[in-house]
């Protein structure tokens, strides 16, 4: 991947799709200490630890993370900026939330969420320009919330963050294309180019060398 183009390396342990399994912090950091270690070492660009548990991040930051991923925003393990800020690592807050129930705006709400989530991430002392934002596409939202999202990227540089965006392979554009999970490559760059256009700093994705080169044009337009 980072021969491919990537800029970073994100690892996780326990699934978050829906109807996931949760497992143990006791097995979550037996599934990523040592890839974390290893690629720490041996990769050349950062490893984030994709995770909401903070005995799984602080194993993860002692192999060499220097990136952490909660897709909580600090809600469920606020301490979590405290080890970011000890740490001296980048924190990448998500919105998420139980069920897909907006009382207003979504784009309002999801802002409102990671303004507060950055606030208390500043507050315990990682600096501003290492939180990240990320709307949190798939979780806690419709297909169309996502496409709304989606819309109104540019929209979250009101919060004066770098913003991150996970798209990939998702099933909003599965949905629209009615296409499996295994093809949805050209969806999958429809919404890289878009996010790139819009301003995102930051898209996690799984066919790496066929969305570099897409953010790379995306970019050059930009």
């Amino acid at each position: 991947m980072a021969l491919d183009g990537a800029d970073m390396l994100d690892v996780g342990g326990e699934s978050n799709r829906p109807e996931h399994v949760t497992i143990s912090a006791t097995e979550e950091i037996s599934r990523v200490e040592g890839i974390v270690s290893r690629l720490a070492r041996e990769s050349g660009v950062p490893v984030s630890i994709d995770t909401y548990k903070l005995e799984v991040a602080e194993a993860a930051v002692l192999e060499g993370a220097t990136i952490v991923n909660d897709i909580w925003g600090l809600t469920r393990t606020p301490r979590l900026a405290d080890l970011a800020a000890r740490a001296h690592c980048a924190l990448v807050l998500m919105h998420n939330q139980d069920g897909t129930e907006y009382a207003g705006d979504v784009m309002e709400e999801i802002k409102r969420f990671l303004r507060v989530a950055a606030a208390r991430a500043v507050d315990a002392g990682v600096p501003r320009e290492r939180v990240m934002v990320d709307p949190g596409i798939g979780f806690g939202k419709t297909a169309d919330h996502n496409w709304e999202v989606m819309r109104r990227l540019s929209e979250l540089h009101d919060l004066g963050h770098p913003v991150l965006i996970g798209t990939s392979r998702k099933s909003f554009i599965g949905k629209l294309l009615d296409l499996p999970v295994t093809d949805r490559v050209e969806g999958t760059a429809a919404t890289v180019v878009a996010a790139a256009l819009r301003g995102a700093d930051v898209v996690r994705v799984h066919d790496v060398l066929a969305m570099s080169r897409a953010v790379r044009v995306a970019d050059r337009m930009r």
